[in-house]
């Protein structure tokens, strides 16, 4: 699961962002006197920069338009998603915080600083800001689901669960059965995962970057679990759907791979980068090249990935997790990655942050903790491949070879194609 538990929340967020953009944006009343909330509607029709344009030109002629400031801050943060210029989450803050200044009972205005701080890994006060968004619009559904996004990431695993159910009771509908979707797959229910991914894709059609969305997720499931050939469909169906869809090329180059085609998969994974240099689709091509025997080009990406960082930083995203497990899986600066890891598991006590820091302590040699880190990691049944691989690698550190070989043999039956660069390890291991 290494690129779909990088990014899942933060996708699901996205996803619903993109069908709260615009001035197009629906809102229902709450209580009496509850301030509206945006609810699900089809992204702007000409495209986000021209939404972006559109709402500029709003505030420009009223400056107090508190309906024009928070749309523009949702159109900020998806052109963020979009193009991967951290600098859109500064301006969608200045935006939001203001159209907040001027309505503080805006329900719209929370949900976006909400979102906001998802994206910058503020997990603990996107908490807070989704449980002062639900005081403000009872009955609304997206309120709920930045709660669970932000509980999910610090670890709250009941509360975030119940905060996903609650979403999918009060607004059903693609965003709340992703939610239910990933919490589902953490808890190694990879059947109803897929079951509630397919749900989501249905309440997405008519919309074509959600439906794409929903495409590229259920072809991750599918992948995860194998099966090559049915996620290079949803793949290319999203490609069909969002020509150019940078989540789908990022995608269909590690399933491309999976099948052979490796030179193919270099370049899907190279117009992925191209289009918008997120640290996913980065991590992508130095795997694809440094598994090819391409190593001067895969440490030119990798070069990348510091640029990424520091771009990030000073837009106010914490980073260090995903930094972290980068550079543990290239062999990169590994006592800088450790220091990165237990910083980023202090800030996100999740089964991925015990992940991250198990391996980082394993390819540092500190193999008992690193082993105690990888077994905590799956405390939940979360059935994924990397995280087996995780597992072997730290039992196999510590001196434990058959249930080095028992784990290896579990994360290659599950996905034999997990990695282009690991999933050779494994097999050589098990």
């Amino acid at each position: 699961m290494k690129a779909r538990i990088l990014i899942a929340v933060t996708a699901a967020v996205g996803a619903a962002a993109v069908m709260l953009l615009g001035g197009a944006l629906r809102t229902s009343q709450g209580a009496a006197g509850a301030a509206p909330v945006a609810r699900s509607a089809p992204p702007p029709a000409h495209g986000t920069e021209a939404d972006v344009r559109r709402q500029q030109a709003a505030v420009r002629g009223d400056p107090a338009d508190v309906r024009a400031l928070t749309a523009l801050g949702f159109a900020y943060e998806q052109r963020m998603r979009e193009t991967a210029d951290p600098t859109y989450l500064t301006k969608a803050d200045g935006v939001l915080r203001h159209a907040l200044r001027l309505a503080p009972r805006s329900a719209d205005a929370v949900v976006g600083l909400g979102s906001l701080a998802l994206s910058r890994h503020q997990f603990g006060h996107a908490v807070v800001l989704g449980r002062r968004a639900q005081r403000l619009a009872p009955g609304a559904g997206l309120p709920y689901g930045i709660e669970g996004d932000g509980l999910l990431e610090l670890g709250r695993y009941r509360a975030a669960f119940k905060a996903f159910t609650d979403m999918v009771h009060a607004e059903p509908g693609a965003s709340a059965y992703a939610r239910i979707s990933y919490a589902r797959e953490l808890i190694g229910n990879r059947t109803g995962a897929e079951a509630a991914m397919r749900l989501a894709l249905e309440a997405s059609q008519g919309q074509a970057e959600p439906t794409a969305w929903a495409r590229v997720e259920l072809g991750k499931l599918l992948f995860g679990s194998g099966r090559t050939r049915a996620a290079v469909r949803q793949f290319r169906i999203a490609q069909v759907l969002m020509p150019g869809y940078p989540q789908a090329l990022d995608s269909l180059a590690r399933a491309e791979a999976a099948l052979g085609r490796q030179q193919r998969a270099i370049r899907l994974a190279n117009r992925a980068v191209e289009t918008v240099p997120l640290p996913q689709f980065v991590t992508t091509l130095a795997d694809l090249l440094q598994a090819n025997g391409r190593l001067a080009e895969a440490r030119r990406d990798s070069a990348l990935i510091g640029v990424v960082e520091r771009l990030l930083r000073a837009n106010g995203v914490r980073s260090d997790l995903e930094i972290a497990q980068f550079y543990v899986d290239h062999g990169l600066r590994l006592p800088h990655a450790l220091v990165l890891a237990r910083r980023a598991r202090a800030e996100r006590p999740s089964i991925l942050g015990d992940d991250v820091l198990g391996w980082a302590l394993t390819r540092n040699g500190r193999c008992a903790e690193g082993l105690r880190w990888a077994t905590r990691s799956l405390r939940l049944g979360t059935r994924d491949a990397t995280m087996f691989f995780h597992r072997a690698m730290a039992e196999r550190c510590a001196g434990h070879p058959r249930a080095a070989h028992a784990w290896f043999h579990r994360a290659l039956a599950l996905n034999p194609h997990f990695s282009p660069i690991w999933s050779p390890v494994a097999r050589r291991y098990r």
